[in-house]
């Protein structure tokens, strides 16, 4: 009697869960946006409950994945009732929900029935059971097997409309690994027929039902597989999965949580993922120490995101550095892209990864180069050893490159202020032997390049440039306003000014396109300089530009105070110099310092005799910083060489003055030091210096 009881009970318990949870009965669609149908609208669990109670019938209720079947006893025969429905998902409470499946034990209880009976119906139906399981029930097959036998991701969807097995992970991790390796032309083709295949949304709803009872491998797998799959996230779906997941985190070891890691970095923010992306920082937070792979604890630190506590990535730094021993070439090559997700800049960890990465960067492909220069932009992170490896690795294969991905290369180099000079000249001898192989936008990239780094071959100079204008002026008419200012713009810092792109550009309507359209503030800029180029430069064109442009700002003055007062010590006296000094043409010098032809004699500024005087030698001292400088060089870069070009024509000797050599060194020694830049040498050579 008491198997009886606890067996009602527990029929009780599930009958109470299936009227909550189907209080309004609906029938859903697993890809639509969450909207209802109603199935069944005139029944009502309440009402049948009562109807059976009345009769003094106890029924046995089970709550199946497809149907909710009722069972009872009527004129000592079996009558089964299908209501057809799939009840709202939610989320169990227990870590782990077991299996539902008919007991034939405790399938029936009746307080009209002997225990005779009931043995004998259990047994009938035991049998039955037995016998249509023989008969209907389909082979095991496994993604592996699928993906091997499978040529399409319809053929997946065949195979399991003819004969559907468990677990439905199977067919959506079979699916992603045919999708992977079809190009990218045919995966969208596929995917478009997978949507609109009649066995999917089948394969999508027995995937929600089975979701809360599969291996924890088998759901990560299958989730993963549906993301990549592109299935909309918003589906009812991926949101359902979403909730079994949070429910069962605690039950996914190091494996599944790496799955589960690669899933959400895709994903779009909404309220299910940023739940989990939560339960997984906790859960790494307590778990840090005891991760093995260095592939899952990258994995982890990829996903938790920019916006995890810095206590938090700083414990998985330190986890990392413990496990460097531990890093292959492929870990040290995905460290500079996983520090760039969480937005970490580690040095230490960055200088051991580079290392590594220089010492095998023979064979490494083109994306991960990519990947690794594109994290260095983002985490600012300047490393003239591997800028300069990943170069020469380049230049030692250049044959095997196409010029798009080595102009690619180039860009990100520029980025960062690097010139690889033997990289570039093979580059303008390609450009040069074969100009046919460059269109507008290829020219536009070099250009940019190689006047932002000042760039010159020491032969062929003339003849690339003489290339990039001929492939410009070929589509003349198809480039944009503001395009053909770029390239002009580009021209005037490497001191080449192509007549045709001029003209085409000078025209009234192209100027006042380009003032007022647009970034207004750069386009006045740079036409600011070809103006002052037209007038400056030694060119065949002579023409300035009509149309009046707006004034520009005038540049901004940093105080260089250490600068100044080394110059009072070696020129005797502020009446010496001039600061600050502002020129035609919207340019400043820092200080100004009058002097002989041989320069070395000084002359004050208060002499207005002198002034006039042709012997006069005005020298301007620039106060430079470090960006204004090729990385790790003192090779000026294109603004500060034309600066100094039309400085030059303005009748100026410019001295360079670093900054950051400035301010490290002792009064002394500074005072000596720009000494030496202010006289000449044959003024320099007498042991006292009269000024």
């Amino acid at each position: 009697m008491s198997n009886k009881t606890g067996f009602f009970l527990w029929n009780l318990r599930q009958f109470s869960t299936l009227v909550l949870t189907s209080r309004r009965t609906v029938r859903l669609d697993p890809l639509r946006f969450c909207r209802s149908k109603i199935a069944h609208p005139d029944w009502h669990p309440r009402n049948l409950l009562l109807h059976d109670l009345d009769n003094g019938m106890q029924p046995g209720i089970r709550y199946l994945f497809q149907d909710a079947l009722l069972f009872k006893s009527e004129d000592d025969g079996l009558q089964t009732k299908s209501i057809s429905t799939v009840p709202t998902p939610t989320v169990d409470r227990s870590p782990r929900p077991r299996r539902l499946s008919f007991d034939s034990k405790h399938s029936l209880v009746s307080d009209g029935t002997s225990d005779n009976g009931l043995k004998k119906i259990n047994f009938h139906h035991e049998v039955f059971n037995e016998d249509l399981a023989k008969e209907t029930k389909p082979t095991p097959v496994t993604y592996i097997k699928l993906s091997q036998t499978c040529n399409s991701l319809s053929d997946v969807l065949d195979t399991f409309s003819k004969a559907p097995t468990f677990p439905s992970s199977n067919y959506f991790s079979a699916m992603w690994t045919i999708a992977k390796k079809m190009s990218d032309g045919q995966e969208r083709f596929e995917k478009q027929l997978m949507f609109s295949h009649p066995a999917f949304s089948r394969l999508c709803e027995q995937m929600m039902r089975e979701a809360k009872i599969m291996r924890c491998d088998d759901l990560l797998f299958s989730f993963h597989a549906i993301v990549k799959l592109g299935i909309p996230q918003n589906t009812l779906l991926i949101q359902t999965l979403l909730r079994v997941i949070q429910g069962r985190i605690n039950e996914f070891d190091e494996k599944c949580l790496s799955v589960l890691s690669t899933a959400l970095e895709v994903m779009e923010p909404c309220k299910n993922v940023d739940v989990l992306r939560a339960a997984l920082r906790i859960l790494v937070d307590q778990h840090v120490w005891k991760i093995e792979h260095v592939f899952t604890l990258q994995t982890m630190m990829k996903c938790i995101g920019k916006d995890a506590p810095v206590a938090l990535k700083r414990k998985l730094e330190m986890k990392a550095l413990r496990e460097l021993d531990k890093f292959s070439v492929l870990n040290s090559q995905r460290m500079f892209e996983v520090l760039a997700a969480m937005n970490h800049r580690s040095v230490i960890l960055l200088n051991e990864c580079s290392k590594m990465v220089i010492d095998n960067i023979h064979g490494c492909p083109f994306k991960i180069l990519i990947s690794m220069l594109q994290s260095c932009k983002d985490l600012r992170y300047h490393n003239v050893d591997l800028f300069k490896g990943i170069a020469d690795y380049v230049a030692t294969t250049f044959d095997i490159w196409k010029l798009k991905q080595v102009l690619f290369l180039l860009i990100l180099l520029e980025n960062f202020g690097f010139r690889p000079v033997e990289l570039m000249d093979l580059v303008m001898e390609k450009v040069v032997d074969e100009p046919k192989s460059l269109n507008m936008k290829s020219v536009l990239s070099i250009l940019h390049v190689y006047s932002s780094l000042n760039h010159f071959h020491k032969c062929q100079n003339k003849e690339f440039l003489d290339v990039m204008a001929d492939a410009l002026t070929g589509c003349l008419h198809q480039i944009p306003s503001e395009n053909l200012l770029n390239a002009v713009y580009s021209f005037c810092l490497m001191n080449h000014l192509p007549l045709a792109l001029v003209n085409q550009l000078l025209q009234k309507d192209i100027i006042s396109e380009l003032l007022t359209s647009g970034d207004v503030e750069r386009n006045v800029y740079k036409l600011h300089i070809l103006d002052t180029c037209l007038e400056l430069d030694d060119t065949p064109y002579h023409k300035s530009i009509d149309i009046s442009l707006p004034q520009q700002p005038s540049a901004p003055l940093y105080p260089n105070a250490k600068v100044e007062e080394v110059l009072s010590r070696i020129l005797g006296g502020e009446g010496y110099f001039s600061k600050n000094v502002q020129l035609p043409h919207n340019y400043y010098i820092d200080f100004e310092i009058r002097m002989d032809t041989n320069r070395s004699q000084l002359f004050p500024f208060s002499d207005t005799d002198v002034v006039s005087s042709a012997d006069i030698q005005r020298v301007a001292v620039l106060c430079v910083p470090r960006s204004a400088y090729c990385l790790d060089s003192f090779h000026p870069r294109g603004f500060l060489a034309m600066k100094m070009r039309h400085l030059n024509v303005m009748g100026f000797h410019v001295i360079l003055v670093n900054n950051w050599v400035i301010e490290k060194l002792e009064m002394e020694d500074a005072v000596t030091f720009l000494k030496t830049k202010i006289y000449s040498t044959e003024a320099l050579l007498p042991a006292d210096v009269n000024v």
